[in-house]
């Protein structure tokens, strides 16, 4: 698996461990998940992003709209 252009674009993979972690991103977005384990994947890639810090804003202002 290979990791695209675009991805290189949108996730600073600088490090040998940030790639790594990547790989294995996308090696579980094609099984067959839980919705939870879903959901932890979406945040974790969202730690990858160079501004990972919005998605996080994002999650909170959802819970807190439930509270």
């Amino acid at each position: 698996m290979i990791i695209t252009e675009q991805e290189k674009k949108d996730y600073p993979l600088k490090l040998e461990i940030d790639q790594d972690i990547f790989m294995r991103i996308k090696e579980l977005e094609k099984k067959n998940l839980n919705p939870e384990d879903k959901k932890m994947l979406i945040f974790i890639k969202t730690q990858m992003e160079a501004n990972w810090r919005k998605p996080l804003v994002t999650e909170l202002e959802k819970i807190e709209k439930n509270v």
